[in-house]
């Protein structure tokens, strides 16, 4: 789970660093069609998602070890690394390439089939 662990802190740093970038030009009303377009929404959501799977991989590692469960979920563990892959790839995609709106489900089953691994290994102790 130590993998989990750096992809918490990379995540973190990650959203930081594209939080500052993009903050650099919110202030600018119009900015990639104003702060209701499609593209700013993308862009927004992938700075959040760093963050949010950061958090959620932290929260696996961390549950493991309290729990001694690290042997048992290791299926979960890398459905969740997917997830932090993919969740902001996706959102930075869509955000230019419209299409690519339609990969959603890939970060959004991962990461949903990892948090369901987990609640049930967690009730089946």
């Amino acid at each position: 789970m130590m993998i989990n662990i750096y992809a918490a802190w990379l995540g973190i740093l990650l959203g930081i660093v594209a939080g500052a970038i993009s903050g650099l030009f919110f202030h600018e009303e119009h900015w990639l069609g104003g702060y209701g377009s499609w593209t700013r929404r993308m862009i927004r959501l992938a700075h959040i998602s760093f963050f949010g799977l950061g958090l959620l991989n932290l929260g696996l590692a961390l549950t493991a070890r309290a729990l001694g469960l690290s042997d048992s979920i290791g299926l979960a563990s890398w459905l969740l690394l997917i997830g932090a892959v993919t969740m902001p790839l996706v959102c930075y995609l869509s955000a230019f390439i419209k299409p690519f709106r339609h990969l959603f489900f890939i970060p959004v089953l991962s990461v949903g089939a990892a948090v369901g691994l987990l609640v049930w290994r967690l009730f089946a102790v």
